[in-house]
């Protein structure tokens, strides 16, 4: 990280921590000691961001002291020693820890041996009622225990795959921890998604259980997936067995064991004790353009990097309740699941996310009393266009921290909720996060001794070599370029499954930049540390040489209220042509007129860029996401360059496909 020269104005904060919370913040405390132990530079007394600025330096520079120090602090328990830290920097193919032995699950439920703890809740379950159902901690281990039993009765092993078409429910929960004490590989998807979806998952991996549910409630119905059910066992010919989990209250299909009949016996979990690289779990990338890629990552890598996220970054800790809105089809679950590791309540919400009504989330946080409160920045931004007022209307005085990813969370977005919570005395500290499923954590995000500016993610993470790289490979302060990672993370994958050759692998990340991760992003390191998000690098705006990132212009388009959502694409043409246009999703009653049109290019001329005004307004019925909510703008792409749409995308991929039928038809229409 790069501070900023003295001489150089720095903009107002839109918020900075207080000095009680400075002091207090897990990561004050972990400078110090690590200054101490392991030769971290001693805290500049007085200056929060020289603070974390030198600790970030040493963090990258210094990548096995500081990893040591990481499982150090929070105790990590290896029962066979490590020979060293890191063996090998080569990425892909980095070793951690080489010689060690653990277990994931263990140090989840090890809270739960605190008499103090025992009875406190371990989880709060929150479906659509807003009546919290709580777990304890002594409860959660206890059925961890049995059900780690029982799976071993059922033959499951280490290195095993287990399965999950379940929602974001206590059950999910205790399959996973159980999954990773006896060693098996976790993978999950959530029941909204169609059979093709979890086929194009769940069958790349082969696995021997299947948890599933009956069905599942949101915005107010209950949706039945036994049909969906009994075309998975069909098509997933290593299923050894089939628990039913009766959440809309059916009985157990022919064959399938239930969840009661496993989880009844009191029984002290054993913990298989794994290599440190040993798989943790599978997770999938979106999958819009082919099979998802299926995504291996390490029970010890993990660990320390969900301890370091949680405890220093989120500076969550046995005092606090955790609510994160996700399904278990989005890597956000697993980092939710990540809080037990600090000893921290977490608060799961099964439902719509605007059910009643759009304050659905705020009200979970008020009845759960969630300290960290977790969301997109699209909810966010809906919430701020229907003039709600959460921390007024409700009582959300527990919540010191509302995080936001999924997409950049725009400047207005920052203010909003600045403003909202400011309206009732709230301190609130905004932190904007961004990382991915490829690395189930955050590159850049929440710092709790640094200040908040409106716009811009807090700092880099530690442990978190990150850059801005130009189109030479050069570094860049202060300009957009490409999100790169030049030193290996623990929790990058160990490998994708059925990629035997690693070919897979490495042309997703290391193509572009040998032995160097290119996320895909674009971003801007600024001089005084903290980071900007521009959106993907491959849907890139490039016109008359000038970069833009489309997240920038959807930041300022649907700041207009007529706009509830839009998509741009820039499509280079064989003439060597360029044509740029832009989808807009109208809010109810508003019409694209020539007055909204004008003032759309006017929007993006004065606050963007006079190059990147669109060329082509066009009202759309629909933007398309994936089954994560992530706007699809390749496959429109490909679809506007004349790609036949079984080939442009995936369909199981795709939360409305019909949407993209309307793409393709503008597609039609331009080639006639």
């Amino acid at each position: 990280m790069t501070t900023a020269p003295q001489s150089a104005p720095q903009p107002e904060p839109l918020w900075q921590p207080g000095q009680d919370r400075i002091a207090g913040a897990q990561v004050t405390r972990f400078h110090a000691w690590a200054a101490e132990h392991h030769g971290a530079p001693a805290p500049t007394p007085g200056d929060p961001a020289a603070s974390y600025a030198a600790l970030h330096r040493w963090s990258v520079d210094d990548l096995d002291r500081f990893w040591q120090a990481i499982a150090e602090w929070f105790d990590v328990r290896f029962t066979a020693p490590y020979e060293t830290v890191l063996a090998d920097r080569t990425m892909p193919g980095a070793r951690w820890f080489p010689g060690a032995t653990l277990n994931y699950a263990e140090h989840a439920l090890r809270h739960a041996q605190d008499p103090a703890r025992a009875g406190t809740p371990a989880l709060l379950y929150v479906d659509e009622t807003h009546e919290p159902t709580p777990v304890a901690w002594s409860e959660l281990r206890a059925q961890v225990g049995s059900l780690a039993a029982a799976l071993r009765r059922l033959g499951v092993r280490p290195g095993d795959r287990v399965s999950g078409y379940v929602p974001n429910i206590p059950q999910a929960v205790v399959a996973l921890l159980a999954t990773a004490a006896v060693g098996a590989v976790w993978t999950s998807c959530a029941p909204d998604f169609g059979a093709r979806s979890v086929l194009d998952r769940f069958q790349q991996v082969e696995p021997v259980v299947l948890f599933t549910v009956d069905g599942y409630r949101y915005g107010g119905k209950e949706h039945d997936r036994r049909a969906t059910v009994a075309e998975l066992r069909a098509e997933l010919p290593t299923l050894r067995a089939v628990v039913h989990i009766p959440l809309l209250g059916t009985p157990a299909p022919e064959g399938a064991h239930t969840w009661s009949e496993l989880t009844s016996d009191d029984t002290e979990p054993v913990f298989e004790q794994v290599p440190f690289d040993h798989p943790l779990w599978v997770l999938y990338s979106s999958g819009t353009t082919g099979l998802p890629k299926a995504i291996v990552q390490s029970q010890g890598g993990i660990l320390l990097e969900h301890l370091k996220q949680t405890g220093l970054h989120c500076d969550l800790g046995p005092d606090d309740r955790f609510f994160w809105y996700t399904s278990t089809g989005w890597m956000m679950w697993n980092f939710l699941v990540g809080g037990l590791l600090v000893g921290t309540t977490l608060v799961l919400y099964d439902g719509s996310p605007g059910h009643p009504d759009i304050s659905a989330q705020w009200q979970v946080a008020a009845r759960t009393g969630a300290t960290v409160f977790g969301t997109s920045a699209a909810y966010v931004m809906a919430c701020r266009k229907a003039d709600i007022h959460p921390a007024r209307d409700l009582d959300l005085s527990a919540v010191t921290c509302v995080a936001t990813t999924g997409s950049p969370l725009p400047p207005d977005g920052f203010r909003w909720l600045h403003d909202s919570f400011a309206e009732s005395g709230a301190d609130l500290w905004t932190a904007s996060v961004s990382g991915g499923t490829d690395v189930c954590s955050c590159f850049a995000g929440a710092v709790p001794t640094l200040p908040v500016h409106i716009g811009e993610l807090q700092a880099p993470c530690l442990g978190t070599d990150l850059h801005a790289w130009d189109a030479h490979g050069e570094p860049v302060i202060d300009e957009v370029g490409e999100l790169v990672v030049t030193s290996p993370l623990p929790s990058m994958p160990l490998r994708f499954w059925n990629d035997p050759d690693g070919s897979r692998y490495h042309d997703s990340y290391f193509d572009m930049y040998p032995g160097v991760w290119r996320h895909g992003d674009w971003i801007t390191l600024t001089s005084r540390g903290s980071v900007v998000i521009h959106g993907r690098s491959d849907s890139t705006l490039n016109r008359q040489g000038v970069r833009m990132g489309s997240a920038d212009i959807y930041e300022a388009v649907e700041r207009l209220p007529e706009v509830r959502e839009s998509l741009v694409i820039g499509l280079e043409l064989p003439d060597g042509g360029y044509w740029m246009p832009l989808f807009v999703h109208l809010a109810p009653g508003a019409t694209l007129d020539d007055d909204l049109r004008n003032r759309i290019k006017q929007t993006i001329r004065t606050e963007l860029s006079p190059r990147h005004v669109p060329d082509d307004i066009i009202e759309a019925p629909g933007v398309p996401h994936t089954l994560t909510g992530k706007r699809i703008e390749v496959p429109v792409k490909r679809l506007l360059q004349g790609t036949p749409l079984d080939k442009a995308v995936n369909p199981g991929s795709v939360d409305d496909l019909e949407l993209l039928r309307f793409y393709e038809r503008i597609a039609n229409d331009r080639a006639q």
